[in-house]
């Protein structure tokens, strides 16, 4: 069923993404039209997907015989249905239809981080505008990547700051067999060919790979020989990172990673909670006694904040929140985050 974009750009916080970002979002998201009677979820599920409904009511109920009636278009439906995981209601359709959008939450998350924190020296149509698509497509790619999946949100600015395009024509060998390995490379345009040498002198074609596809990765990671040859197959645009950029970022340590429980022991002796999450996200549900700092203005508002103190900052899947805290950290403050973020909790 294909999405309702109108509806989809409504949802909150999908709102707050960039457009050619909220397309992206998009591709990867999953409307369905469901009858009455029809399970959404079930109490207990643990999946990353954050549920939206578009169309129809919805009846969320608990064993404690907690019951809440949500009907599209209302505050309610603008927000994820019971966001927490694992969730502590049944879903049940009750209108005659019902329309529902399964969004990828750590992919939102993530979007929504690189968003964020754009650099506030940026002009108000840059910022609006956002990256290119074309930019877009690329850099979340690569952000997919098994290699990068678990990336620590804080890196991307530093990932994407320290890449180097290149430009590349037709023929052009990228990487040869045998050699060490220097850059990993992100395909941006163009088509590539792999291939290897075999014993009798040969070359021995392996695959063909397109945009969004990356390579180099291994020999940097192994500190082995290049194990195949790149080869263009047509002009093309090519995004590398230097071999020490590369384990660097890879590498880098996650910061201090607290549980719940944890983080309200030292809320007992004195630390502040800070909610890194949209303002609207923060009013519609928040921790008691976090105080709303959205990720968009933590770097006009974190010089403000008390050197002395610790503080602990959350979002719903930890993405926002470990980019807030290497914010904060560069700034000399004591930050903690809360692991896997508060839906996870």
């Amino acid at each position: 069923m294909e999405l309702d974009l109108n509806k989809f750009r409504t949802l909150i916080p999908i709102n707050a993404l960039y457009e050619n970002n909220l397309m992206l979002l998009a591709k990867q998201s999953q409307q369905k039209k469901l009858e009455r009677g029809d399970i959404v979820f079930r109490q207990g599920d643990d999946d990353q997907n954050s549920v939206f409904l578009l169309s129809g009511t919805i009846e969320l109920m608990s064993t404690q015989h907690q019951e809440k009636q949500i009907v599209a278009g209302s505050i309610d439906a603008s927000y994820a249905l019971a966001a927490d995981i694992p969730r502590k209601y049944d879903a049940i359709v009750t209108s005659e239809t019902a329309t529902v959008v399964w969004v990828n939450r750590v992919l939102l998350d993530r979007l929504l981080a690189w968003g964020e924190s754009t650099l506030p020296d940026e002009t108000e149509h840059e910022v609006e505008r956002g990256p290119s698509a074309l930019d877009s497509e690329w850099m979340m790619a690569m952000l997919q990547t098994e290699t990068f999946r678990k990336l620590p949100a804080q890196n991307i600015q530093s990932l994407f700051s320290r890449m180097e395009e290149i430009k590349v024509k037709n023929g052009d060998v990228v990487v040869s067999y045998g050699e060490s390995g220097g850059y990993y490379y992100m395909v941006k345009m163009g088509r590539c060919q792999v291939s290897r040498p075999t014993s009798d002198g040969r070359e021995e074609i392996l695959a063909e790979i397109g945009r969004g596809s990356s390579f180099g990765e291994e020999s940097l990671i192994s500190d082995a020989p290049r194990n195949a040859n790149i080869t263009m197959l047509s002009d093309g645009i090519l995004m590398r990172l230097a071999k020490q950029d590369f384990i660097d970022l890879y590498n880098e340590p996650i910061q201090k990673q607290l549980t719940l429980s944890e983080a309200e022991e030292m809320i007992a002796n004195g630390a502040c909670m800070l909610d890194v999450r949209l303002d609207s996200e923060y009013q519609n549900s928040h921790i008691d006694g976090a105080v709303s700092l959205p990720l968009s203005d933590i770097r006009n508002q974190g010089p403000k904040l008390d050197r002395e103190r610790k503080y602990i900052v959350y979002c719903d899947t930890g993405q926002r929140s470990s980019t807030a805290a290497f914010i904060l950290s560069e700034m000399g403050l004591d930050v903690s985050v809360i692991e896997g973020g508060v839906t996870s909790s």
